[in-house]
């Protein structure tokens, strides 16, 4: 796949392009012989129509591309990916048309329509290629690109071949390319190391359970993200129905897109120092799996009464956080597809976030947007907390009832957070269907927003 932006070098044609309600304007302009042609090609503007224009040899001399409706532009994530998509091979570099604010990330859509996920299969990217506009950061969006492509191939990866040995391998790659450390601690290490939810939780799987954690930098603020690694989630003995099993694949979600906002991070050089901790294991079913009414007791000393076998994440996630937080960071990041509460409040497109940070609660609201990575605030409810409060341990799970569940699991997890400053995601890191820019399968949602507020939240 090309995730890169053409060299202005090779051949270009010029891209023209045009809104909808603005193309009568722009055809005034024109000469007639265009606006005969254009109207052969049925060109109205609409978003994702395209048309080359000859010129006086019969050869392609420039391209015109509709940019829609403001109304359906809204409705779209990188509506200049259509046109992408719709183009013949080729290098193209924007003449007009693209609104200053909006052009880096029309840029970022159209590269990320190179990508596909072809390791089973082969696949047709979009080929036509863009030349980076003036004055947009080139390299970063190149970067922004390659990141996203990390985390889609990660969770498109069927778990037969991203399994908790594969995720540690793709950590240890990723440390390497970028000169930082890995560490892993793995099976019954984990309970020597006092990490006894992550065994628990992955213990009846045929992959040892384990915490790998990369540092890398040595200067600067202190960052620490922690994302889940449940490579399948089979429910473990509250077994989940056929259906609701057949995305479970993507339940490493979290880890997928901390592992792509390190790379953000990494290769930009930003001057901070970064923790990474991926509990990675499978949620499995077998004699020794652990079981409902077990009480276990957590690396934060707090003990946990399992409700629901199927509520797993929170559990690696716990002991995972504590162990963030005792290096006393500047900030937690947690990225989990943790529930499916969290889809039915906000559906599949926004990735809900919980802190009690205002700043980095506005600085992540704003970036977002610029970043067309769109998120949002969700309240860690301090009423609920007695909901996850059970008679015979100091916390349940999963409550019953059904009511707010990404909320009670958000404050489950601050539980494990001590005066670390905290921000947690509830993703679901998945593409329903094919969009512009975005291929159905995997997907990344929140790393840019985050890469975005960054520099705000730690005073980079």
């Amino acid at each position: 796949m090309t995730l890169s932006f053409a060299s202005p070098s090779d051949p270009t044609l010029p891209l023209y392009v045009i809104a909808q309600p603005d193309l009568d304007d722009w055809l005034n302009d024109q000469p007639q012989s265009l606006t005969n042609w254009l109207k052969s090609c049925d060109f109205t503007g609409r978003l994702g129509q395209v048309a080359l224009v000859p010129g006086p040899d019969g050869t392609p001399s420039f391209a015109v591309a509709g940019y829609g409706k403001p109304a359906i532009r809204r409705r779209k994530r990188f509506p200049l990916a259509a046109a992408a998509e719709a183009l013949p091979e080729g290098n193209y570099q924007i003449a007009s048309g693209v609104p200053a604010d909006a052009l880096e990330a029309e840029c970022l859509g159209w590269l990320l329509t190179g990508y596909t996920f072809d390791t089973y299969a082969k696949q047709t990217p979009a080929k036509a290629r863009l030349v980076a506009p003036d004055g947009i950061d080139a390299e970063r969006i190149e970067i922004l690109a390659r990141s996203e492509a990390l985390t889609r191939d990660l969770v498109n990866t069927p778990t037969a071949d991203m399994g908790p040995d594969q995720l540690q391998a793709a950590v240890e790659t990723l440390a390497q390319d970028f000169g930082a450390s890995c560490q892993v601690v793995r099976g019954q290490a984990l309970l020597d190391q006092n990490l006894p939810m992550i065994h628990a939780v992955g213990r009846a799987a045929a992959q040892e359970p384990r915490l790998i954690e990369m540092n890398w930098g040595n200067s600067g603020p202190k960052l620490t993200l922690v994302g889940k690694g449940v490579c399948f989630d089979t429910g473990g003995l509250n077994l989940k129905p056929g259906n609701s099993m057949a995305l479970m694949k993507k339940d490493m979600g979290g880890a997928a897109n901390v592992l792509g906002l390190a790379q953000m991070i990494m290769a930009m050089n930003l001057p901070l120092q970064l923790r990474v901790l991926i509990p990675a294991v499978e949620n499995s079913v077998a004699g020794n799996a652990f079981r409902p009414g077990d009480i276990l007791t957590s690396r934060k000393g707090l003990t946990v009464e399992i409700n629901n076998t199927d509520a797993e994440g929170r559990l690696v996630l716990a002991d995972a956080l504590t162990l963030a937080d005792e290096g006393e960071p500047d900030l937690v990041i947690s990225m989990a597809t943790l529930t499916g509460a969290a889809r039915v409040a906000v559906g599949a497109d926004l990735a809900p976030f919980y802190t009690d940070d205002e700043t980095a609660a506005q600085a992540l609201m704003q970036a977002g947007q610029k970043a067309a990575d769109p998120v949002w605030r969700m309240p860690f409810h301090d009423p609920y907390e007695a909901m996850i409060e059970p008679s015979i341990a100091d916390l349940d799970n999963a409550p019953s009832g059904g009511f707010a569940g990404s909320i009670t699991a958000a404050l489950f997890l601050r539980r494990f957070v001590g005066n670390s400053r905290y921000v947690h995601f509830d993703i679901y890191s998945w593409q329903p269907r094919k969009a512009p820019g975005r291929s159905k399968g995997g997907l990344g949602q929140g790393p840019r927003a985050l890469l975005t507020a960054l520099p705000e939240v730690l005073g980079l």
